[in-house]
Formats: structure tokens, C-alpha cells, sequence
């Protein structure tokens, strides 16, 4: 059996060189837009929070950010909490609630599906994050629409 030689890592050590960027810091230029579309169910997987962090980044790049939550997307915009909403029953619990309400505060735009929100989930409007924009369902395709009239950047966020 070959012997391992080696230190093993510790807390605090770097495994890759973190701070070698390979590309240019790109920022938006006056008037560019992004869009973040979400079709997936809150906690079903990496995708609904890795892209609620990727529209706050393009937010803080400069762009007229936007997120448009429809389908199953609906739920990573409910008020969470318990036992009672607001309350964090264990880490990362409320880290859908957290990410919208700091993208809202740093100047995104969210919206929301009335047609999911009812007739898929059965929820009401009441029970959405403050500062969320419900929209009919016919608004969905025109959000998208708009903004590709725009060339905004869009990204997708589906899950199966």
C-alpha cells in the first residue's frame, strides 16, 4: 500500500487560487437590463438560490435588474417562517425570504404570478414577500417579451 506523505488540510487553507480573474469585470453600460426568470420549486436544488445571487450581482453591476417568478417559481417568494413567519426554524430556512428582500432594498424588481400563485399553489397575494409585484398571467410572456426587445441579459432558471 503506497504511503501518503502529505499534510493533511487544515481549516483557514486555500485549495484553489481564488483570486486569479480570467475575464474583465464587465458593468452595465447606462440603460442595460437583465431579466431572471424562475420556473422552480424553493428548495428543490441549488438553482432557485445560486440565480437569486446572480441577479443581485448583475443588480450591482449596474443593471436595471428584474426577477419573474412564475409556475413552481411562486414559491420562492412566499413569506416563510416558524413558527411564525419571519422565524428561522433552521440555517439557510429563510435564504429565498433574505436574498428577495435585499435585492428589492438594493433597487430589483420582483414579480410574481397571479395564476400560479392561486391556481397552482392556493395561495392569495397577501402571502408574498413586501414589495413583490403580482401580474396576470398574460404579463408573464410580455415581461420576457419586453426585455428582450431590450436585449436585456435573461437568464433562466428551470427545474424538472
Amino acid at each position: 500500500m503506497p504511503a501518503v506523505n502529505r499534510e493533511p488540510h487544515k481549516k483557514g487553507d486555500f485549495l484553489v487560487d481564488y483570486e486569479e480573474k480570467v475575464f474583465e469585470d464587465v458593468k452595465a453600460e447606462p440603460g442595460q437590463k437583465a431579466l431572471v426568470t424562475f420556473h422552480t420549486v424553493a428548495f428543490e436544488g441549488s438553482i432557485g438560490l445560486v440565480n437569486l445571487l446572480q441577479a443581485t450581482r448583475l443588480q450591482r453591476k449596474g443593471f436595471e435588474t428584474s426577477i419573474l417568478l412564475y409556475g413552481p417559481g411562486i414559491t420562492l417568494g412566499v413569506q416563510r417562517g416558524f413558527p411564525r413567519l419571519g422565524d428561522e426554524a433552521f440555517p439557510g430556512h429563510l435564504n429565498f425570504n433574505n436574498q428577495l428582500e435585499k435585492f428589492m432594498a438594493e433597487g430589483g424588481k420582483v414579480y410574481a404570478c397571479r395564476f400560479s400563485t392561486q391556481a397552482l399553489y392556493g395561495h392569495g397575494e397577501a402571502a408574498f414577500i413586501e414589495g413583490i409585484r403580482m401580474i396576470n398571467p398574460l404579463d408573464v410572456l410580455d415581461c420576457m417579451l419586453l426585455h428582450k426587445r431590450d436585449n436585456a441579459v435573461i437568464i433562466d432558471t428551470w427545474t424538472v
